[in-house]
């Protein structure tokens, strides 16, 4: 293989690489069938080019003519089903269950029908096969295209990627060795274009299932500008914290049993952290509420990106958020999340200033948010809500004078102290 088609593939499997490692993270953020078909869809294409290119453990040409040929039959159906379901074909079980059982049968059906084949002649009835369900689909995607679903023009341009991928990697396996460079040249950049395409039509597709689950868990208590529980859902999610540590004291489960109430203890500790930004008014008072919205928007983004999956978020006043930490005896894990929030949220963004979409490039401002954190481990299970998001609140709005811009509750002289970075172990 030439060096040129080792740089054009090369970009390929990056992009592959890319895909798969963003499965990953959806399925840490707990979106698994974004995860799922992702990772499935670069695995199944990635394994289709590897094959073709010749990267299978098989000496013998006969051999390998009929395991591409079976290969390119079962990613082909395999592909088709999965681009079925993304554009929203799969719905009801019943069609589900159709789809599956006429792919099958006709998968199985050809690949019988190949082995009545020579092998060089069965590969071609595989890529044939292959290129024909691809345009089957081309056909249902441009459908829907004409009922008015957006979302079909990407998978239409994904389909038309993957028919030139296809036909050039079936060149390439026909005439080994012989075919020129600008063939991998074309069938890299086609694949990778796939790959773009169908990871665009994957997050598009399924990413309103993530606002979805959060608005039927929170109702209208749901905020649509940082996607976070309201102000009013947050302080009810704290006080049912704080009311159920009231009212579980430590000890009952004993002396319900008829044995002696354990010595009094004050539970896991909870780490309550308010964080307030300082220059929201400034920021509408000069550009409007737009600007602000758009500012509470990209904070709110950057918080649930940078926090673990554990963490309780949830909008806090006008100007802040709140993060609750369940069960957290680590103080040191609680001041590195502090930190790390500041850090994020303290970046500068382009903001919007104008809603008129043909003046939006033309009236824009960059902006960076005055970012305070206050922090507060709470041990004492008698503790109440309101005073806990209070001092917390006041914390913060102290922080921001401090050069960190985290401030801590010591203890001992019940004042607000400013929380340097700490150094790495």
């Amino acid at each position: 293989m030439d060096k040129l088609a080792f740089g054009f593939w090369g970009v390929y499997f990056g992009t592959a690489a890319v895909m798969l490692a963003g499965a990953a993270l959806a399925f840490v953020r707990s979106l698994h069938r974004i995860s799922l078909n992702a990772g499935l869809s670069a695995t199944a294409s990635g394994f289709f080019v590897v094959a073709f290119l010749g990267g299978l453990p098989i000496d013998d040409e006969d051999t390998l003519a009929r395991v591409l040929a079976h290969i390119a039959m079962l990613v082909s159906g395999f592909l088709a089903y999965l681009l079925f379901s993304i554009l929203g074909l799969l719905a009801s079980r019943k069609a589900r269950l159709h789809t599956r059982l006429a792919l099958t049968v006709l998968v199985l059906g050809v690949m019988a029908a190949g082995w009545l084949l020579p092998p060089a002649p069965s590969l071609v009835l595989g890529l044939g096969f292959a290129w024909t369900l691809g345009a089957v689909a081309l056909a249902v995607s441009m459908r829907s295209v004409y009922r008015g679903d957006r979302l079909a023009w990407t998978a239409v341009f994904g389909v038309f990627f993957m028919l030139v991928a296809m036909l050039g990697l079936g060149w390439i396996a026909l005439v080994r060795g012989q075919e020129p460079w600008p063939v991998h040249a074309v069938s890299a950049l086609a694949g990778t274009a796939y790959l773009v395409t169908m990871a665009v039509a994957l997050w598009t597709r399924y990413s309103y299932l993530i606002e979805l689950h959060q608005v039927m868990a929170m109702g209208p208590s749901y905020d649509p500008v940082t996607r976070m529980r309201s102000h009013t859902e947050t302080g009810q999610m704290v006080g049912d914290i704080f009311r159920r540590r009231r009212d579980d004291p430590a000890g009952s489960d004993a002396a319900a049993d008829g044995a002696p109430p354990a010595p009094h203890r004050s539970g896991p500790q909870v780490g309550v952290m308010v964080v307030s930004i300082g220059n929201l008014y400034a920021l509408e008072r000069l550009h409007g509420m737009a600007a602000v919205n758009h500012a509470l928007f990209v904070c709110a983004g950057r918080l649930r990106r940078s926090v673990p999956a554990y963490v309780e978020t949830g909008r806090f006043s006008g100007d802040g958020f709140v993060l609750l930490l369940r069960d957290c005896n680590d103080s040191g894990q609680l001041i590195r999340l502090a930190h790390l929030v500041e850090k994020r949220l303290s970046k500068s963004v382009v903001l919007n200033t104008s809603l008129d979409a043909a003046r939006r490039e033309s009236e824009q401002t960059r902006w960076q948010a005055e970012i305070g954190v206050g922090v507060l481990l709470v041990s004492d299970p008698a503790a109440r809500a309101s005073s806990v998001l209070a001092a917390c609140k006041a914390m913060s709005r102290t922080a921001m004078s401090y050069a960190s811009r985290v401030a801590w509750l010591d203890q001992a002289s019940g004042e607000a102290v400013e929380l340097p970075v700490l150094q790495a172990a």
